[in-house]
């Protein structure tokens, strides 16, 4: 069966299966027919939202609510004691720990699948591959044409999601900041800010000018993917779940479940059947690279 975005009825009848239980969160968790609420990463809403009905269709007593809201809604969350698990597309930060010990919770990570960051174009465009400086020169401003990295005379249009996106500060780090620790790099104060991947898909796809990045499960077809060298003269290589796992695509990164404490009956369950070969198998049916055993 082709898994693709869910209904908008589907999310509704997650979310209303939420209510009333709000307050009796942990509690509930650990009983049987729980109600799990998941939240978090927008990257990984849909894998999420997948998982849980496959889920529930296996499990007829357990409950999961599952939202988005950017990977740092979710860990906050997580925090706050008002979800069970927290689906972040970067690792949690060390002042998210220190918050969170600071409540009591200790947070737990779960690596739940892998994904690659394609960097996307409108198909017009003519540039075909870049290298990472090349990049973070784009998205901090020093190249402002495209005529700068052999494509037409054209001003660049960047996109990048908001601030509170796990993809966002995966990319900073990663790309823009080359994962140099004491590297200070921003993205380019014209930078346009989008709160989804479907924004940025739409954008590119619009615009003939504009450059953006999403998670390599939300790329459809009718866009251009750019290959990527980590350095020039080296390889340029397209993201693909065989060059995430053969390590040679340069913007790959795990995703996460995280957890207050090691995880525990329900969310037990639950954490253990998304690492199963059958989950996984929907892994790699949404685009996503799954984990290797």
């Amino acid at each position: 069966m082709k898994r693709a975005l869910f209904p908008l009825l589907f999310l509704i009848s997650f979310l209303i299966t939420a209510c009333g239980n709000s307050n009796s969160t942990q509690s509930s968790q650990n009983a049987a027919g729980a109600y799990i609420e998941n939240k978090g990463s927008d990257t990984i809403v849909n894998l999420a939202l997948a998982w849980a009905e496959e889920y529930q269709a296996e499990h007829p007593d357990a409950r999961i609510s599952v939202t988005g809201g950017g990977s740092g809604t979710g860990i906050a969350a997580l925090i706050n004691g008002t979800v069970g698990i927290a689906n972040a597309s970067r690792k949690i930060k060390a002042e998210e720990v220190q918050e969170a010990e600071s409540k009591g919770i200790q947070p737990v990570e779960h690596i739940i699948a892998r994904d690659a960051i394609a960097v996307i174009v409108n198909p017009e465009n003519p540039v075909s591959q870049l290298t990472l400086q090349q990049i973070s020169d784009i998205y901090s401003g020093k190249i402002i044409n495209w005529s700068g990295v052999g494509g037409e005379d054209r001003p660049i249009v960047r996109l990048s999601r908001e601030t509170n996106s796990g993809t966002h500060v995966y990319f900073l780090e990663t790309v823009l900041r080359l994962g140099e620790k004491d590297n200070k790099t921003f993205f380019s104060s014209n930078t346009l800010l989008l709160p989804s991947s479907e924004g940025i898909i739409n954008e590119v796809r619009q615009n003939p000018n504009a450059i953006g990045y999403d998670g390599l499960g939300y790329v459809p077809k009718d866009l251009k993917m750019i290959a990527i060298a980590e350095k020039a003269g080296e390889e340029y290589v397209l993201p693909s779940a065989e060059t995430v796992n053969d390590k040679s695509y340069a913007i790959a990164r795990d995703l996460y479940m995280y957890t207050a404490g090691e995880a525990t009956g329900a969310i037990k369950d639950y954490l253990d059947w998304i690492v199963s070969d059958e989950a996984q198998q929907i892994v790699t049916e949404l685009g996503f690279v799954p984990i290797l055993k």
